[in-house]
């Protein structure tokens, strides 16, 4: 009397077999189908609808690798840097923005490993592999994430992405950044133009006051 073992297929790969950009990218599509969800599903944390001008000091956590990240660290390290945010300056006190965004997907040819396995697997026959996660592909000088708050509290910005660093392979860097929160606008300019009217609030972004329209309309009327 015989018995075939159980089947127990391996467990899911470290992301240092997917840290590279080796093949084109690859995403989610009608003929790309049974693709599992992404870890992280928030992008926006923390007083997302704050003011703009509530804000004004924002850092950048900035690749130094041309690599790919998984949706699983992209998540952990939005948790990492929100829980020291929220211990040190309050869950109203910051903005964390996730600026990469997982699309390609990381496929695993699954093998059996169990005993007696070899009489059972294929191989490397039909070993196109079936999706396991999706990662997003980054490259060199890409922001990973940023974070807006107060001035006061740059010092506790820079420590939480300095903590959701330990959280990627390869290297990045935390750069301050010479703009007015998450506008395009240098400070000086920023504050100049605000007095001016050629800007004004448009939630937690600005808006240009382009002067089209009726005259009535305009701030310099």
């Amino acid at each position: 009397f015989f018995c075939l073992p159980p089947k127990s297929t391996m467990g899911r790969r470290p992301s240092r077999c997917y840290r590279y950009q080796k093949n084109k990218p690859y995403i989610k599509s009608r003929y790309c189908r049974g693709v599992p969800d992404s870890k992280i599903r928030i992008y926006d944390v923390g007083a997302k609808k704050a003011a703009v001008d509530l804000f004004p000091f924002v850092a950048h956590m900035v690749c130094d690798e041309k690599q790919q990240i998984s949706s699983e660290a992209l998540e952990a390290a939005r948790v990492a840097i929100n829980k020291h945010l929220t211990k040190t300056i309050g869950k109203d006190g910051y903005h964390i923005r996730m600026r990469a965004h997982p699309f390609h997907i990381l496929r695993a040819n699954k093998m059996l490993s169990c005993a007696g396995a070899d009489r059972l697997s294929s191989g490397m026959r039909h070993s196109y592999g079936k999706p396991i996660g999706v990662a997003a592909r980054v490259s060199i000088g890409q922001v990973l994430i940023s974070v807006r708050a107060k001035d006061a509290n740059g010092e506790h910005v820079i420590e939480a992405l300095r903590r959701g660093k330990f959280k990627f392979a390869g290297r990045q860097k935390i750069l301050k950044s010479t703009k007015w929160g998450f506008t395009k606008f240098n400070r000086e300019d920023y504050v100049m133009k605000r007095k001016n009217g050629e800007l004004s609030a448009d939630g937690n972004i600005v808006k240009v006051n382009n002067y089209h329209g009726p005259l009535e309309q305009s701030p310099l009327f």
